[in-house]
């Protein structure tokens, strides 16, 4: 066979290559959201910062207009930036529930 032959039939593979997978990439389903960022497993008690934290991450731009929200994320970056500080204890000064995160006062830094 001559090269210029085999140069055609190589670029006809090539083009019916990328023509499959487009075709195949189109065709596929997408995936919902939701799927795509599972939550972690509940394991015993439920923190209720933990789930003020993901009703405000649900909230999306309204989040950090929210008064309670500013109020969760404080105490994460408390809890955070705290050593030795893992999960609230009774009388710790730690909230110990999601009313409580929202009865303080607004967040620090006059925020």
């Amino acid at each position: 066979m001559a090269p210029k032959t085999l140069a055609r039939i190589g670029a006809i593979a090539f083009v019916a290559v990328a023509i499959t997978a487009t075709v195949i990439e189109l065709t596929r389903k997408e995936e919902r959201p939701e799927a795509a960022m599972p939550r972690p497993a509940q394991t015993g008690a439920a923190d209720p910062l933990r789930e003020e934290l993901f009703r405000c991450q649900s909230l999306g731009e309204a989040g950090p207009r929210d008064p309670a929200c500013l109020r969760a994320w404080a105490e994460s970056r408390r809890r955070f930036l705290s050593p030795g500080t893992a999960r609230p204890q009774t009388g710790s000064g730690l909230p110990s529930s999601i009313g409580e995160i929202r009865s303080r006062g607004a967040a620090p830094g006059g925020e």
